[in-house]
């Protein structure tokens, strides 16, 4: 393998385990949340104070006041939000740089050029009686609203940050539904489609 591999996904669908599976089969590194300490790194941000800005996207006040704009004004400041995004796709451009890697999620498929591209996705059921089986404890009410707000931040911050609808299959090399075949499947499915992309 001589190229990255991105995977984006929908909450509880198994990505992260396809990710880390297909990491240790092809004996290359995988960054998930390693990539927020990296990237604090970056911005000397404490990973507490970075993860506030961490998959949000800028929210801006308008005033009905009319304004007198200088090059002074707080409109030409960059949001935190837009500084961290930007450093992180410099570590994710640096990650690249040093071999082939595994990168989940962080709009990576878009940050890099030439990644081989994964969406894993799966049925809201399935989602939840996934999380159901790693965490017995949690109420199922809970889980599905978490799922449903997790997806929607994701989605709303890949289209501001690349301007393509997050899940859509023409963005993506290869889309797998996790839910119908399960993760083994999803895993020979993606070594298979590899081993045709060298």
């Amino acid at each position: 393998m001589n190229r990255v591999i991105t995977i984006s996904r929908e909450f509880g669908s198994g990505g992260r385990e396809l990710g880390m599976r297909l990491s240790e089969k092809l004996e290359i590194p995988f960054y998930d949340k390693e990539l927020i300490s990296l990237t604090a790194q970056e911005t000397n941000l404490s990973e507490t104070e970075f993860l506030s800005y961490y998959e949000s996207i800028p929210v801006t006040e308008q005033s009905l006041e009319p304004t007198i704009y200088t090059s002074f004004s707080p409109l030409y400041e960059v949001p935190i939000s837009d500084q961290v995004f930007l450093a992180q796709s410099r570590v994710i451009k640096s990650l690249a740089e040093q071999g082939p890697c595994i990168i989940v999620g962080r709009c990576a498929d878009r940050v890099l050029e030439d990644s081989i591209n994964l969406f894993v996705c799966a049925g809201i059921e399935y989602r939840i009686e996934r999380i159901t089986s790693l965490n017995k404890d949690l109420d199922l009410e809970i889980i599905e609203n978490k799922i449903r707000e997790t997806d929607r931040k994701r989605k709303d911050y890949y289209q501001y940050y690349t301007g393509c609808e997050w899940g859509k299959a023409q963005n993506y090399h290869l889309c797998l539904d996790s839910g119908l075949a399960g993760i083994e499947a999803c895993y020979q499915a993606v070594l298979s489609y590899l081993a045709y992309c060298n």
